[in-house]
């Protein structure tokens, strides 16, 4: 399987939080976005469970999420890759992998595509978070690291960004698109 390196598309700062409801498939209930507390802000992640970029960064999502699940954000993933044509990507094994892996925040299946759509996504992982007023505020990489070159997984970019949303202070507008694998559109 080849790994087609494909970049986040940036949609611009300052959008609003496109609010979804989506299946998660460890406890069978759908999750709002609006259900969530959104009172210190909102991260959300495009990812799937068999990107080996995903899986490249997985410590440092764990790391960054357990954090900051503790101070009050509001966190919540979805994957949107086509199930039929990729089923290690299908709802049961999406509950399979929160469950080994202990996900501290939901992890839903966007069966039809439209939320990916909705944040003009394209590649897996994509970090995209909101401050408390539902505004953009951040999106692109967890930080420079890939499976392809060494540096080190940190997270130290997406870390950055939420500790300046938790600090009150503005966040560098000098972001960089997430790179991974192209999300599976269906045909």
């Amino acid at each position: 399987m080849s790994m087609a390196q494909t970049p986040s598309t940036m949609i611009p700062l300052g959008t609003p939080i496109p609010h979804f409801t989506l299946p998660e498939p460890l406890s069978g209930v759908p999750i709002s976005t609006r259900d969530l507390d959104r009172s210190k802000g909102t991260l959300v992640m495009v990812i799937c469970n068999h990107c080996p970029y995903v899986i490249h960064v997985l410590p440092a999502i764990k790391s960054i999420t357990e954090e900051y699940s503790k101070k009050g954000l509001a966190i919540v993933a979805f994957s949107s890759n086509d199930a039929e044509a990729y089923p290690q990507d299908g709802p049961d094994q999406i509950a399979e992998f929160a469950k080994e892996h202990a996900l501290v925040f939901p992890y839903l299946y966007d069966e039809t595509q439209e939320v990916a759509r909705s944040f003009d996504a394209a590649c897996t992982p994509e970090f995209y978070l909101f401050d408390s007023n539902d505004l953009l505020v951040y999106r692109g990489q967890i930080d420079g690291s890939t499976p392809k070159n060494d540096i080190p997984v940190t997270g130290e970019a997406l870390r950055g960004a939420l500790e300046a949303l938790f600090a009150g202070e503005p966040i560098s507008e000098d972001q960089r698109p997430s790179v991974g694998c192209n999300i599976k559109w269906k045909q």
